[in-house]
C-alpha cells in the first residue's frame, strides 16, 4: 500500500509540473499570437508565404481562426485532466469540456485543415497536416460521444488521446528548437520531421500511457466516479 501511495504521489507530482509547462507555453503563445491582430499582412509566419497564398482571404480567415481557437484548447484542455476539479467541481469540468469540444470540432480542427493545405515544405508537411487536423477532430468527437453514452473510461482513453493532439502545437516547437540545435538539421528537414513527429510521437506516448494506466492513474478518473 505504501509503494502504491508514493507512486501514486510521484504521478500526481509529475503532472502538476506537467501542467505547469502547458500553462507557461500557452502564456507564451498569447504573447505570440496577440501581435498577429494588428493584422499586418506579411506579420511573421504569414511572411513565409508567397503573395499567392496571402491573397486567398479563406486563407487567412482560417489562419486567424486556428490561431486563436487553438489557444482556448490548450488553455482549457489541460484543466479536464485534474483530479481537484473532477471531485470538488465536477459541474465546471463539464463547463470546460464543452468549450475544449466545441473549441475543436467546430474551429481548431476544421481551420487547421483549411491552412494545412498551404503549409510549408512540400507534399509531406501538407499530408502531415492534414491527417493530424482530421484524426485530431475524430478523437476529440469520439471522447464527446463516450461520455454522452456514458463510457467513462472510454471517454478517459479519447480524451487523453485528444489532448495529445492538442498538444502537438507544443511538441513541434519544443522538437524543432531540439534538432535544429542538438542536431544541426536543415530548416526544411527540421520541420517536414516535426510536422509528422509532433503529433505521431504524442499519440504514441498516449498509447503507451493507457496501455500501462497511467493516465488513469494519474486522474484517479474511474475511481472518483
Amino acid at each position: 500500500m505504501k509503494t502504491k501511495a508514493t507512486v501514486s504521489t510521484l504521478l500526481t507530482g509529475v503532472f502538476y509540473l506537467f501542467a505547469l509547462a502547458v500553462i507557461f507555453f500557452t502564456a507564451v503563445m498569447v504573447t505570440k499570437i496577440l501581435p498577429y491582430l494588428n493584422f499586418e499582412r506579411a506579420y511573421a509566419f504569414l511572411g513565409t508565404k508567397p503573395d499567392r497564398i496571402l491573397d486567398k482571404q479563406h486563407f487567412i480567415i482560417a489562419f486567424y481562426i486556428h490561431i486563436l481557437s487553438s489557444g482556448f484548447a490548450l488553455g482549457t484542455g489541460i484543466f479536464q485532466f485534474s483530479k481537484i476539479l473532477l471531485k470538488k467541481q465536477p459541474n465546471l469540468h463539464r463547463y470546460l469540456g464543452k468549450i475544449y469540444v466545441i473549441t475543436i470540432l467546430f474551429f481548431a480542427a476544421p481551420t487547421g485543415l483549411v491552412i494545412s493545405f498551404y503549409a510549408n515544405g512540400g507534399m509531406s508537411s501538407r499530408v502531415g497536416f492534414v491527417l493530424q487536423s482530421l484524426v485530431w477532430w475524430m478523437l476529440t468527437y469520439w471522447a464527446f460521444s463516450a461520455i454522452k453514452n456514458r463510457q467513462i473510461a472510454q471517454h478517459c482513453d479519447m480524451m487523453i488521446r485528444s489532448f495529445a493532439l492538442t498538444l502537438a502545437a507544443m511538441s513541434l516547437r519544443t522538437e524543432s528548437y531540439v534538432l535544429f540545435t542538438f542536431f544541426e538539421t536543415k530548416p526544411l528537414e527540421t520541420y517536414e520531421t516535426v510536422t509528422w513527429l509532433s503529433w505521431v510521437g504524442n499519440l504514441l506516448l498516449a498509447e503507451l500511457m493507457i496501455h500501462y494506466g497511467l493516465g488513469k492513474r494519474v486522474l484517479g478518473f474511474l475511481n472518483d466516479h
